[in-house]
């Protein structure tokens, strides 16, 4: 099953279908990053685009130096 999600952004709707088990957290993680109930400019969108990108930098880092870590003890 799939989830229709909706965010205004530039005074235009949009909408993506998402998995029911993926939904719940997108949801939750788009209402820290922008406005769920009214319209988003551009520029919000670019500064949540930079940030989670950001994350997703941080993340693969650390999984690099675990895996490092890891290997040094194998």
């Amino acid at each position: 099953m799939s989830k229709k999600i909706g965010l205004h952004i530039g005074g235009r709707r949009f909408d993506v279908d998402v998995e029911d088990h993926f939904a719940a957290f997108l949801t939750e993680q788009m209402a820290k990053d922008f406005n769920i109930d009214g319209n988003n400019d551009l520029k919000l969108l670019l500064q949540a685009y930079v940030r989670k990108n950001h994350e997703l930098f941080l993340q693969e880092r650390l999984h690099r130096d675990i895996l490092q870590k890891i290997e040094k003890e194998l």
